[in-house]
This record gives C-alpha cells, sequence and structure tokens, in this order.
C-alpha cells in the first residue's frame, strides 16, 4: 500500500480503478492516463515498477489539477460568491441547499445547525 496524491491505493487493485481514489481523477482520466504511459489498466498496484509509479505520479502532478488544489480552488469559489453576496453566496453562507431543493420538510441536517 502507498500513498499517491493524498489517496491511499491499495496493492491488490487494478490500476486504472486505484488511481480513481484520487480526488479529481474519474474513471475517464485514469483510462488515459494509462493510455499515455503504455501502462495495461488491468495489472495491480503491487506489480508496478517503481519507475512506473514514479512516472504516474509526475504525470498527474503535471496535468491534472487534483486533490488539495482541486479543494482549494473549490473553497476560493464559493468564497468568492459569499463575497459578492449573491444568492448561492447567501445560501452557501447559511448552510442551506443551493439549487431550490425544498427546506420545510426536507433539508434537515442543514436546518438542525440553524436551530442550535
Amino acid at each position: 500500500m502507498f500513498y499517491l496524491s493524498g489517496a491511499r491505493l491499495l496493492p491488490d487493485e487494478q490500476v486504472r480503478i486505484a488511481s480513481t481514489k484520487i480526488h479529481g481523477i474519474g474513471p475517464k482520466k485514469a483510462i488515459q492516463l494509462c493510455y499515455r504511459l503504455g501502462i495495461s489498466g488491468n495489472i495491480k498496484i503491487n506489480e508496478l515498477t517503481k519507475y512506473q509509479i514514479h512516472q504516474i505520479s509526475k504525470m498527474i502532478s503535471q496535468d491534472h489539477v487534483v486533490h488539495w488544489e482541486l479543494k482549494r480552488g473549490e473553497r476560493a469559489d464559493i468564497e468568492r460568491l459569499i463575497s459578492i453576496s449573491c444568492y448561492r453566496g447567501i445560501r452557501h453562507k447559511d448552510r442551506l441547499p443551493l439549487r431550490g431543493q425544498r427546506t420545510h420538510t426536507n433539508a434537515r441536517t442543514a436546518r438542525k445547525q440553524i436551530r442550535k
């Protein structure tokens, strides 16, 4: 078991499945990553050489926005919405649903925080 971009990759998983555990890489990007490196997506993580693991981490850091950078970007977008006081920003600030969901009977976890 080893860590790559903040995600724990299990040794008995296939490369294309294990790489989807990294925040910001889905199934399609995982297949593209294996194809660009010339690695079969069906081999297990523990069958990779250190050079191949290094290539994967290098490719991810160069071409993809993953883990902390992605989360930082999402948080910056939310902060921008809050700072300009648009409807979505106000709903974020109040921790309520943003996209028109019903709050009279649903969204109990969001409303529970407001009552306290």
